[in-house]
């Protein structure tokens, strides 16, 4: 049987089933965001992530500076989803000899404004040549007093994300349309770009402007399309400091919301209702996604990359954050706008050919 009948899903669980945790320190194993391990009176937060080039990143539109920035917040958000502070970063390259040492340059560009942005140092790593495609991993290790894992939700709690959905997938596809690298490279530009007229920003964003304006044929203003782009190219993960003393169980949005409400709910051995009305969509993903021609509400639901948290707390906590439905008995269910319920399933993206 190959891997493309298995799908991403049946080889995890078959990982965790062989490797189940054996050491009384290791507090949650295979199958959270990130490892639990027992450190005096606090715990050890570790995880690990890797970007492929042809699968997470194309370098016909990405600038390496935006995938050392992304690299260390998608991280980053799997710290943050076990309610833990992100400390020391490790990154493992597998570049080819011929690679440019400008791209090396700006590649750490990204990586250095990412680590300062969260807090975080550098302490080592790995490098590897590479004959075929790049290859990049990091591993984050943080701390937390009390984790939140995907398995605490109960029954009447209420499910809250943290921001609006589906934008970074809209951006992927506004991306793949306009075929080139795009000048994004401050999470902050914007606020910098407000203070200095003459600074290298304000001129990114003028060429900006000019190539939505002639690759998009002006179908979408520059105020829509760039928010859309910066939520897929320098993604920002979310702190939950503002509500994780209430979470009872908290994953971060990578695949997709209904794929990863299914993990939570799998682990938490729930069900699930959500109500398509209370989906949080931005102006920007509406108004494109009408000019792209596709359902902005199927972006939201299984396009996947928000890196929004996706958490739950119980029903009589005032929560900064979007409601979105509450954990059910087993049902999972989505109740449309006229109040018509249909079964959700575990839609969004997976490796090895089960694509969303």
């Amino acid at each position: 049987m190959r891997l493309s009948q298995i799908g991403e899903l049946s080889l995890l669980e078959q990982i965790r089933t062989r490797f189940e945790k054996q050491s009384r320190t290791i507090i949650v194993g295979i199958g959270d965001d990130a490892a639990v391990v027992k450190q005096g009176d606090a715990s050890l937060l570790v995880t690990t992530d890797m970007m492929v080039e042809g699968i997470h990143f194309d370098l016909s539109f990405t600038t390496p500076f935006q995938i050392g920035f992304k690299l260390v917040s998608v991280n980053v958000s799997d710290i943050f989803a076990m309610g833990g502070k992100p400390r020391y970063l490790l990154l493992s390259l597998a570049m080819d000899k011929n690679t440019e040492t400008s791209f090396i340059d700006k590649f750490f560009d990204g990586v250095q404004q990412a680590i300062k942005l969260y807090g975080v140092s550098l302490i080592g790593g790995d490098l590897s040549s590479s004959k075929r495609l790049m290859s990049l991993s990091a591993t984050l290790i943080g701390y937390t007093k009390k984790h939140i894992k995907r398995s605490g939700a109960k029954l009447g709690d209420k499910i809250y994300v943290t921001g609006t959905l589906g934008d970074s997938a809209c951006g992927l596809i506004l991306l793949k349309k306009i075929k080139r690298p795009i000048p994004l490279e401050s999470y902050n530009e914007r606020a910098q770009r407000a203070k200095s007229k003459t600074h290298r920003v304000q001129n990114n964003y003028t060429l900006l402007h000019a190539l939505c304006s002639k690759l998009l044929e002006g179908g979408l203003s520059c105020n829509v399309v760039e928010p859309l782009l910066r939520k897929h190219l320098l993604t920002e993960a979310r702190d939950p400091k503002e509500f994780v003393r209430y979470a009872t169980s908290m994953i971060d949005i990578s695949d997709g919301l209904l794929i990863d409400l299914s993990r939570l709910c799998d682990e938490s051995k729930v069900g699930a209702r959500i109500y398509s009305k209370k989906i949080p969509l931005s102006n920007e993903l509406k108004e494109a996604a009408s000019y792209l021609g596709i359902s902005p509400i199927k972006l939201a639901l299984s396009g996947g990359e928000d890196y929004e948290l996706l958490f739950t707390a119980p029903a009589n906590k005032q929560v900064k954050a979007l409601h979105i439905g509450e954990i059910t008995e087993s049902e999972r269910a989505m109740i449309d706008s006229s109040g018509k319920k249909r079964i959700f399933s575990a839609e969004g993206y997976q490796h090895f050919g089960i694509q969303r």
